[in-house]
């Protein structure tokens, strides 16, 4: 018996880096995602910020595409009314979106507001925070058909 945990000990310490050099890019984590928000609420808008951050900080090269009330969490003057409400002791507590939106294009992230947010508000491109840009729907419904960059829509 103990002849058969030495061997299964010995094949498990051989095995280990070949299996986990076979899985490496099974957690490849560099993929691309998309991220479409247009609502306005506050915890919708927040939750949004909070998985994108959470994407991006496991290595996925972030677009972000803000359109309707959503678009003005992009506009540099713009502060939410409250702040997100946490649990107690989270890192979170006292965070509003606009403030995890700037982590994101800080951090990387492709943020823009939709081709028709502008045209419709009283904003111009100048009033957007920097590193934010205009979609234009080519580009854009390019990588909404591409079927290797996941939709994730609030």
């Amino acid at each position: 018996m103990q002849w058969r945990n030495l061997i299964l000990a010995a094949a498990v310490m051989v095995a280990s880096p070949v299996l986990a050099a076979e899985h490496e890019g099974d957690h490849d984590m560099s993929d691309k995602a998309l991220v479409i928000l247009s609502s306005d609420s506050l915890q919708t808008q927040g939750m949004a910020m909070v998985l994108s951050r959470t994407m991006q900080q496991q290595g996925s090269d972030l677009s972000v595409l803000l359109c309707d009330q959503a678009g003005d969490l992009a506009v540099a003057s713009y502060q939410s009314p409250e702040a997100l409400k946490t649990a107690p002791g989270s890192p979170m507590a006292s965070m509003k979106p606009e403030m995890l939106l700037q982590a994101l294009i800080d951090d990387g992230a492709q943020v823009d507001v939709c081709a028709l947010y502008l045209p419709n508000s009283d904003y111009a491109e100048e009033d957007l925070r920097q590193g934010v840009g205009v979609a234009t729907p080519p580009p854009m419904a390019e990588m909404m058909r591409d079927p290797s960059i996941p939709v994730f829509t609030f």
